[in-house]
């Protein structure tokens, strides 16, 4: 076979991958609510709630749950009243809610040693003990769950799986029609710094400015927001991980980036109520 022919074959095998990859794509691209950023996404909700809710339930079996203490009282108060701010925004803006299909559930996890929280498709959402210090007050609270209501809100989950399949589409072309070989290790390489870690970043930012306004429409004060961050900065040991590194934005940039968001959200989007 000539080198002629072994390229264009090697050309029109890989166009025909992206073809086939623009056609999954262009039908499957949707906008954020509020951030307006277009996104990708070939799951339906329905899709992700059948295996997400019972996972958040077989969680739940698993771990040690604190309830009916004032911790935990005021997680599930927060997070309820997030929720209605929500509902009555998008009611009185006349735009479809995102929220509408959610199951909202919160628990709060015996786990002092664990300082994070995190929110499944849905509104499933679970804050760790170990968090609370930190968070310090219901404000402190309020700007985290707001930030986790957020990436259910904006279908991240979704988007990092349907994202992952158009990569390893790409990657699958770049091994066996470019390179004419795998290179798994090259590969990893190639989807964990330059293109899973920084698109994580880019959904953290924008959970973040999303929760900023979520907190504020349900009257919370969302200066505490980057204090939690100076806050985790300071029990991190310094500026954390370095932000190449880490698929979080650097507590540094996140502090400095909620500071010039908080006025415009306070502007755009005031407390309801």
């Amino acid at each position: 076979m000539s080198l002629f022919n072994n390229i264009s074959r090697r050309k029109f095998i890989y166009g025909s991958t992206c073809f086939c990859a623009s056609s999954l794509v262009l039908p499957s691209c949707t906008e954020v609510a509020l951030s307006e950023r277009k996104q990708i996404k070939f799951l339906s909700d329905d899709f992700l709630y059948s295996r997400t809710f019972p996972a958040y339930n077989n969680f739940k079996s698993q771990s040690k749950l604190i309830t009916g203490t004032s911790e935990y009282n005021q997680i599930v108060d927060i997070g309820f009243k997030i929720r209605d701010a929500i509902n009555v925004y998008y009611e009185t803006t006349y735009q479809e809610d995102p929220t509408s299909n959610f199951q909202w559930e919160f628990v709060l996890v015996d786990d002092d040693q664990t300082k994070n929280a995190w929110c499944m498709p849905g509104g499933k959402i679970a804050f760790y003990s170990g968090i609370l210090p930190i968070l310090k007050n219901a404000d402190g609270v309020a700007s985290v769950m707001g930030h986790e209501i957020a990436h259910a809100v904006a279908r991240h989950s979704a988007e990092r799986a349907s994202t992952a399949m158009v990569t390893d589409l790409g990657i699958m072309a770049l091994e066996k029609f470019v390179l004419g070989q795998r290179l798994p290790q090259a590969a990893g390489y190639v989807r964990q710094f330059g293109l899973d870690l920084p698109f994580n970043r880019k959904q953290e930012s924008e959970a973040d400015y999303l929760g900023l306004i979520f907190s504020n429409l349900a009257g919370y004060d969302i200066n505490e927001s980057y204090k939690v961050w100076e806050r985790m900065k300071e029990d991190m040991g310094g500026s954390g991980p370095s932000e190449f590194f880490s698929t979080h934005p650097s507590p540094d940039n996140r502090i400095t980036n909620l500071k010039e968001w908080i006025p415009i959200v306070r502007k755009q989007y005031p407390a309801i109520g």
